[in-house]
């Protein structure tokens, strides 16, 4: 039953799910402290459970999600007879219905799903997420690569001296007191700058970075390719693969061949080579770069949704694979076992912003490289911060935290 806030001038309020759309952080707003009870129906998990399937709202939902597990004890979720009459076709429902109707002793449900962690809870069912699945909180965004006085140094970590950052690599430490300049590109920051070191390092094999939209991840994974295959020859393709976390029509029905349907997905990437074609000539990444319209020459540059990966051999090429965070940890394996000799990979995401409804800020590929490769002489991390980003309206979006 739903409890009713007593006392003069508390409210009970009844939240709505465009408004946890809306703003998830609502819940706590209107409970002003502890003057106030939120109250949420039923009705309302079930239709984000609809929604998280929606892939624009997908990483939204999560953070409501997450605001409703977190503060779980102070707010009333309204149940009673009305509560599931309108879901009857919800396979999430049917499973906790045949929990309550089996004759199992005190059963605890495991699922990684927040939401059906919520309604199990309501109806009195345990539930806990697979221990093996969240094994920390956040680390590739804990762990900025730099390591902070006092703390044991890992491989290819930075820290800071006389204001300056210092790369302690597995050969002996130094200070990075140059400007990188790749492809024509010069980093706006010194994070930009360290990411291009450590891509630009010989001896590191995986590179991760970590960082919110609008940082430049992709743009110098790119601007560093490009130098690494057409100017220094150290590597003969370059791949982007991408999980094909779905934006519309599904991939399979989607018209024309694998490069044609990867086309709505990766469209800002090739955007980018443009950009970069402009800053200076990637002739031979085009099929022909006096072409009005450039068309990408698949000897020397691919774009793969990350299922056709399976059972390919990829090897003298550099590899970026973009949007980890919303790869599992099985996938990321599944990936990271195909690249053979002679490979640079360069590993972007931001677990912030996790689109793949079975994943979480802490639970996602991304998070499991940092965790597993941590302290390998032949990887390294890095968090993009800093003021400066894509231009003047990026930038006061991140000041701003809109």
């Amino acid at each position: 039953m739903t409890q009713q806030v007593q006392g003069p001038g508390r409210k009970n309020y009844v939240l709505d799910t465009n408004v946890l759309i809306e703003n998830p952080e609502s819940v706590l707003r209107l409970r002003n402290g502890v003057e106030n009870a939120i109250h949420i129906p039923y009705h309302v998990l079930m239709e984000l459970e609809g929604l998280k399937k929606t892939p624009k709202l997908r990483h939204i939902v999560a953070n409501v999600i997450q605001v409703l597990s977190d503060h779980r004890e102070h707010i009333h979720f309204i149940q009673n007879d009305k509560s599931h009459s309108a879901f009857t076709d919800i396979v999430d429902n049917h499973i906790l219905d045949e929990i309550q109707a089996s004759t199992i002793e005190d059963p605890v449900l495991v699922t990684n799903d927040r939401i059906l962690k919520l309604q199990a809870e309501l109806r009195g069912i345990k539930s806990e997420e697979l221990r093996d699945s969240k094994p920390f909180e956040s680390e590739s965004q804990r762990f900025t690569g730099f390591v902070e006085e006092g703390e044991a140094l890992v491989p290819n970590c930075f820290t800071w001296r006389d204001g300056k950052p210092v790369l302690h690599a597995p050969d002996g430490e130094r200070i990075v007191n140059y400007t990188c300049d790749v492809w024509n590109v010069r980093p706006r920051t010194v994070y930009q700058n360290l990411a291009l070191e450590l891509i630009m390092s010989q001896h590191i094999d995986l590179v991760s970075i970590q960082s919110e939209a609008g940082y430049g991840k992709t743009f110098l994974a790119l601007a560093a390719a490009l130098f690494a295959v057409q100017e220094k020859k150290q590597y003969e393709k370059i791949f982007v693969l991408k999980p094909t976390i779905e934006i519309g029509a599904k991939l399979g029905y989607l018209p024309g061949d694998v490069t044609e349907k990867m086309e709505p997905y990766m469209k800002y990437v090739f955007d980018l080579l443009v950009k970069l074609h402009r800053c200076r000539a990637a002739n031979k990444v085009f099929l022909n770069p006096n072409d009005e319209m450039l068309r990408i020459n698949p000897k020397k540059f691919e774009i793969l949704p990350l299922a056709f990966v399976r059972g390919m051999n990829i090897e003298n090429a550099f590899v970026i694979i973009d949007e980890a965070q919303n790869l599992s940890r099985t996938e990321v394996r599944a990936v990271l076992t195909r690249m053979g000799e002679g490979v640079k990979c360069v590993v972007l995401g931001d677990t912030s912003q996790v689109d793949n409804p079975y994943l979480n800020e802490a639970n996602n590929g991304l998070n499991w490289i940092v965790r597993k490769f941590k302290g390998f002489p032949n990887y390294a991390h890095i968090v993009l911060k800093g003021e400066r980003s894509r231009g003047p309206i990026t930038d006061m979006v991140l000041k701003s935290k809109l």
